[in-house]
């Protein structure tokens, strides 16, 4: 269906359907990954870097745009003004730009593992993409059940990020999956933000999510505990010697996690105002995700040599 409403208001819904503050899930993986990898190995290959992250960018307008069209096929969007589908009111356009996008995602990291000769980084996006399309593709639909928290966690985290990893060292290692579980909790958590508004239209869609299974105000206080989480875990890391000192700069995002449990407190059950609840939750994971990623830079910063830029 398309809307009929006023040229401003329709930028409006254009911005808030394109998602742009959401393609920092594709970023901070990436970065944070590349970071642990140069904090252990001294080199850095800008070009694979780079690369990975268009990548990634890519892969995540597949995911937005899929989720649009598969959503519009059972309904649950049909109150969703900003949806892409409603706005064009073309199904099929949304359904290929998405495959186009995500065939330009592959292709770029199939350009890595071709210049590796080494195909363990394409098996793992590839892994991503699979979960990725179990959360709302059919038959599988994992998301209605609730499970999309989980899919989010591994996805984001444990595989984005050793794909990350290995694409700079064709290795893997621990400290890379400690750093992994913190950025899973930290995606997870804009993906769990989501729900707080919608709970009626998920219900009258039969979506199971956590806040329609938990309820706004015990969802609020799991919220609460998962942000608090990240603070307890990095450094108890840095105790047990997996992440450097350098990366309880994290604490400096501990405005944004206050802001988000004060704010998710007070208006978890006023939809109209809760909403823009995950939004708050994209800054917390950006600026913690980028306040952790340089802890590891800045051990080696001063150092980049010319050389490890390499281009093809």
């Amino acid at each position: 269906m398309t809307t009929s409403v006023n040229l401003p208001e329709r930028r409006q819904l254009w911005y808030a359907a394109i998602k742009w503050p959401m393609y920092t899930v594709a970023v901070i993986p990436i970065t944070v990954g590349t970071a642990v990898a140069y904090a252990q190995s001294d080199r850095l290959d800008w070009t694979i870097f780079l690369t990975f992250l268009g990548s990634a960018i890519a892969i995540i307008a597949w995911l937005n745009l899929s989720n649009d069209f598969f959503d519009s096929e059972t309904g649950i969007d049909r109150n969703k003004l900003h949806s892409v589908v409603n706005l064009t009111g073309n199904k099929a356009l949304v359904f290929w730009l998405s495959n186009l996008f995500l065939f330009l995602g592959i292709l770029g990291i199939f350009s890595i593992a071709w210049k590796q000769q080494n195909w363990t980084v394409l098996e793992l996006i590839l892994l991503c993409c699979a979960l990725g399309y179990s959360y709302q593709g059919p038959p599988f639909r994992l998301g209605y059940q609730g499970l999309g928290e989980p899919i989010c966690f591994f996805t984001f985290g444990p595989l984005a990020i050793a794909a990350a990893y290995y694409s700079q060292t064709e290795s893997f290692s621990l400290e890379s999956f400690a750093a992994s579980i913190l950025i899973g909790i930290t995606t997870s958590i804009i993906l769990f933000c989501s729900h707080f508004h919608q709970v009626e239209d998920d219900l009258a869609a039969g979506k199971r999510s956590p806040i329609v299974r938990l309820g706004t105000k015990l969802g609020a206080k799991v919220l609460a505990v998962a942000t608090g989480s990240i603070f307890i875990l990095v450094p108890l890391f840095v105790l047990l010697g997996y992440f450097p000192i350098w990366t309880l700069a994290i604490f400096l995002s501990v405005p944004f996690a206050y802001q988000l449990v004060h704010f998710v407190w007070h208006n978890h059950n006023i939809p109209e105002k809760v909403k823009i609840c995950k939004f708050i939750a994209v800054k917390f994971h950006f600026w913690s995700g980028l306040f952790f990623a340089l802890g590891f830079i800045i051990l080696n910063f001063p150092s980049i040599p010319v050389s490890s830029v390499s281009l093809w």
